[in-house]
């Protein structure tokens, strides 16, 4: 027998299906499902699915994976023969963890496997507002260098990272990892956590007050979930105790930043650069004040989608499958 959280049993000689409700983002292709088959009976995978199709192809299934579909209790409810969810990625809000908690469901998500992908991306964007490869790349592609009377240009302020202040606020795994390449580039680290939290990298970090870290960052990189208390934390009053002409960095959730302060911080100079790999609404179907802002870098969520994270996330993913067959769930994120 293997049991549920609440305990509800899930007999394995039962049929076992599972549902793959948005499998693409996490396996566009590259990588394999073969490894399920003897795991579980009956297999079907879906590359996305919407809102409104998600009841009608989660019924019957004991086993269903979300990366960003939504369970919420309503959705639950209608799902009795549910036992587990495996959240693809590390984040899992998507689910109502404490409903699913009630009827018995198992929710595992998928932990620091991406770890090194958003701290290199980190550095990617910031490395970007620093010297702007892209648009010096372009203007040679565009022949002005060719046209250019002397042997160089630049087209906007460049500026180095050494002995400038990187402000790391949250310090968990993606913090303490980016702290170590911000240590790399000679910055003074500082960083904010609201748990007791020790460094054991190489460099120094200087823990401060949320306060003094806002004051005192040339550079401030978020690295916190997305809770009541940090959703909109970045917003005009956050901004305005910032350094002027500080460059903010987001690769935590996009709901973090008040986005229209932050585009209107973009504007009047009070920000000199954003960038970021997350919006409030994924894809940006109805438009975001960022895109198109003065001096803001966006990428389309790709931190955690490097070949080499994706393949440990599956790895992850087949480990925790295995420890929920077995009766021994593994990264359960609502007992």
């Amino acid at each position: 027998m293997i049991r549920a959280p609440q305990g509800l049993p899930v007999s394995r000689s039962e049929k076992m299906k599972i549902v793959i409700l948005d499998g693409n983002a996490a396996n566009p292709g590259d990588l394999s499902w073969e490894w399920l088959k003897p795991l579980v009976d009956e297999i079907t995978i879906y590359d996305v699915t919407p809102p409104e199709l998600v009841v009608e192809r989660s019924k019957g299934a004991q086993i269903l994976t979300t990366n960003k579909v939504v369970f919420t209790r309503e959705i639950i409810e209608q799902l009795p023969e549910c036992r587990f969810i495996q959240v693809l990625a590390t984040g899992y809000n998507v689910v109502d963890t404490e409903a699913a908690r009630e009827h018995g469901i198992t929710v595992s998500n998928i932990p620091a496997y991406s770890t090194d992908g958003v701290a290199q991306l980190v550095f990617a964007l910031l490395l970007e507002l620093a010297n702007n490869v892209g648009l010096h790349a372009k203007s040679v592609a565009d022949g002005e260098w060719a046209a250019c009377r002397q042997f160089c240009y630049w087209k906007t302020p460049l500026a180095e990272l050494a002995g400038k202040t990187f402000g790391i606020f949250g310090f968990g795994k993606i913090g303490s990892t980016v702290a170590q390449i911000a240590n790399a580039f000679k910055m003074n680290v500082i960083a904010y956590s609201p748990h007791t939290r020790s460094y054991d990298g190489f460099g120094k970090v200087e823990f401060v007050t949320k306060d003094e870290l806002i004051k005192r960052s040339d550079v401030l990189s978020l690295h916190c979930p997305l809770t009541p208390e940090t959703t909109g934390l970045v917003n005009a009053d956050f901004i305005s105790g910032m350094k002027r002409g500080a460059w903010l960095i987001n690769t935590s959730r996009g709901p973090v930043l008040d986005e229209q302060a932050v585009a209107d911080a973009l504007e009047d100079g009070r920000l000199g650069g954003l960038g970021a790999d997350v919006l409030i609404q994924e894809p940006p179907k109805d438009g975001s004040p960022l895109i198109g802002a003065k001096n803001c870098f966006l990428t389309p969520h790709i931190a955690w989608a490097s070949f080499e994270a994706r393949t440990r996330l599956m790895n992850i993913f087949k480990s925790n499958l295995r420890a929920f067959l077995e009766g021994k769930p593994e990264n359960v994120v609502n007992l």
